[in-house]
């Protein structure tokens, strides 16, 4: 890809020139450079979107991203990508890391999450037990360009509008508030101090009492209260496991959890204990000695989410005593989709590279979170809890003023997650205080959003034709 080529706009898709830059100087010579930037990328440069020539077959795309999944749930990842063009959008991070790439670029990279689409964001637990907002799903993380975040952010916006049957002038409102939180934001964050900005969180009650609908605030602190109770472990057991005998197993839940005969219930291998084995040595010394007091009972896999369908993921379960459960969640890493734009990991396994983002970018992450290598199939690993008081938005279910209100929570979220990486007077300075940056980012959104139903109608074509196997579940 020619990343010289010249934009509808006129403006050079500048090729960046640091990873996660830091630059020196004072504030205000800092956000000076950033300014400055303006004249090689102006702002106005990110509205334009144009397909490449040589882009490729956006089927191609979705079948280039199977590449090393199991081939038993391509079908279910296809039947899941296919049902609307919103989860199409949760599924083709690739194909818009190769859109991204040919974008207009001021040239600074940040500790980017690579998949920003509005349903990776959430509510969980610290250590402490307070629940923070902030992105959690972090499997594409890298340092990369920040614009690429903030547009997919902002595209999935519309794509998500158009799905609940909001018009297109509500979606451009809504990714305009987006953005001008991701700016005003970033510039708040670029006059802390650096740890006042590295210790600062979004806490979830603190979001929800800015409500200012009564009856929105209501809703909000009952979603957190129930979701808080009911993410325990202790309240996951009887949902997840069962006692069989003396014997706690996981139960099968098909499609999403099941055993096979390579893990049946109740049967840990060798292989398995060996890869749990190398995750402890990625813990805190402290945590090795509270995760010494569980013993492993079982493993099956777990199909979870969309964009992740295919990849190896298990569920393990280890108990500290009859009623004293610890679920943890294994998923396997493979490269981030953003490695062939914005350049190699530099960590040796990709489980590591995703832990080092989600320590980068979350405020507190969980205290369970390490990598591993799978021995039994050489692949690489991340391993966390599974729902430790998670709290996942309902998108579906949002109007114009519930879609509004929660731009703003993930435009905030995702700039004090750009901010971490040092960059915030910089990035400021280069959106300045004018909204130009914002209108840019929503007519770019509302143009990839029609990108995206051409390549899920692409897709459903295939899937219709039986060029490309589906498997569909029976919607709840």
């Amino acid at each position: 890809m020619d990343k010289s080529k010249k934009t509808k706009q006129g403006a050079a898709a500048v090729k960046p020139t640091a990873k996660v830059a830091n630059f020196p100087g004072t504030y205000k010579e800092r956000y000076a450079a950033g300014k400055a930037m303006r004249e090689a990328c102006p702002r106005e440069a990110h509205a334009g979107w144009k397909p490449a020539a040589d882009r490729p077959d956006p089927v191609q795309l979705v079948l280039e991203a199977d590449k090393g999944r199991l081939p038993d749930l391509l079908p279910l990842r296809h039947g899941r990508m296919v049902r609307s063009p919103f989860t199409f959008y949760r599924g083709s991070a690739l194909a818009m890391a190769y859109d991204l790439a040919s974008t207009p670029s001021s040239g600074v990279y940040v500790q980017a999450c690579g998949d920003a689409h509005l349903c990776n964001f959430g509510g969980f637990a610290t250590p402490e037990r307070r629940v923070i907002f902030s992105i959690n799903d972090l499997d594409e993380t890298l340092p990369a360009p920040w614009e690429w975040d903030v547009k997919r952010l902002a595209t999935s916006f519309v794509v998500g509008c158009r799905d609940n049957g909001l018009s297109d002038a509500v979606a451009r409102g809504v990714v305009a508030t987006c953005v001008r939180t991701y700016r005003e934001s970033m510039a708040e964050f670029s006059r802390m101090k650096t740890l006042e900005l590295w210790y600062h969180a979004l806490t979830a009650d603190d979001l929800v009492a800015g409500i200012k609908d009564p009856k929105l605030r209501k809703r909000g602190l009952k979603r957190i209260e129930k979701e808080s109770k009911k993410s325990r472990g202790e309240e996951l057991f009887p949902k997840l496991a069962e006692k069989r005998g003396d014997v706690s197993v996981i139960k099968d839940q098909l499609p999403t959890i099941f055993h096979t005969k390579e893990y049946p219930p109740g049967v840990v291998q060798q292989a398995l204990r060996e890869a749990i084995a190398d995750y402890r040595e990625t813990l805190p010394h402290s945590t090795q000695s509270l995760f010494d007091r569980y013993e492993v009972k079982d493993v099956a896999i777990k199909v979870v989410g969309v964009g992740s369908v295919g990849n190896l993921c298990l569920v393990y379960l280890f108990m500290a005593g009859d009623d004293d459960p610890l679920f943890l969640q294994v998923k396997e890493a493979g490269p981030s989709v953003l490695e062939p734009f914005a350049g190699a990991s530099v960590f040796p396994n990709h489980g590591q590279r995703i832990v080092n983002g989600y320590r980068l970018m979350q405020p507190s992450s969980d205290m369970f979170l390490g990598w591993s290598r799978g021995r039994l199939y050489q692949r690489h690993f991340y391993i966390r809890q599974l729902r430790d008081i998670k709290v996942s938005i309902l998108v579906e279910t949002f109007g114009a003023s519930e879609m509004n209100l929660y731009a703003t929570w993930c435009g905030r979220a995702l700039a004090l997650s750009h901010a971490r990486s040092g960059s915030s007077a910089t990035l400021s300075g280069y959106m300045g205080k004018s909204d130009a940056f914002d209108q840019a980012i929503a007519s770019f959104s509302m143009a990839y959003a029609d990108q995206n139903e051409k390549d899920h109608a692409a897709l459903d074509r295939a899937v219709k034709n039986g060029t490309v196997e589906a498997v569909f579940e029976e919607e709840k």
